[in-house]
């Protein structure tokens, strides 16, 4: 059984992967990262997704999640990854089909059901957020 905190910290990686992998730009529902931009280039796509859903399985492992969260976990990265192999078409379903952040989620909902949920720093999102100005105007 991991320990609370290290459990956290690969909560947090899983965070970091996912926005990264496939939240870099967020258009409504859909979102863009570099699993998606990658796709389009050959062997670099591939290279980062392999690489990247290996990275989530070892911080589910280290996070002590169970079987069937690490095999829901494998079955997204492997319908990610698998896609790439196939020149133009299964590009396209790589750039749109967010493998990552959906083994993320499920690696993180796991952690918060064994150790609660993790509390990220303000300074986690760097993004600036637009205050409010006078009469609740939005000042940029």
């Amino acid at each position: 059984m991991a320990s609370r905190d290290s459990a956290h910290r690969a909560w947090r990686s899983a965070e970091r992967i996912k926005r990264l992998s496939d939240r870099v730009i967020g258009i409504g529902p859909l979102g863009l990262g570099l699993d998606g931009v990658l796709a389009w280039v050959p062997v670099a796509g591939t290279v980062y997704s392999v690489g990247a859903g290996g990275l989530l399985l070892f911080e589910g492992m280290r996070a002590g999640a169970s079987a069937a969260t690490l095999a829901r976990m494998a079955a997204y990265l492997v319908a990610d990854s698998a896609s790439s192999t196939v020149p133009i078409a299964g590009w396209a379903v790589d750039t749109l089909f967010p493998g990552h952040l959906m083994a993320a989620k499920a690696l993180q909902k796991d952690i918060e059901k064994r150790h609660g949920p993790s509390v990220l720093p303000d300074s986690w999102d760097r993004r600036k957020k637009p205050r409010a100005g006078r009469r609740g105007m939005r000042v940029r």
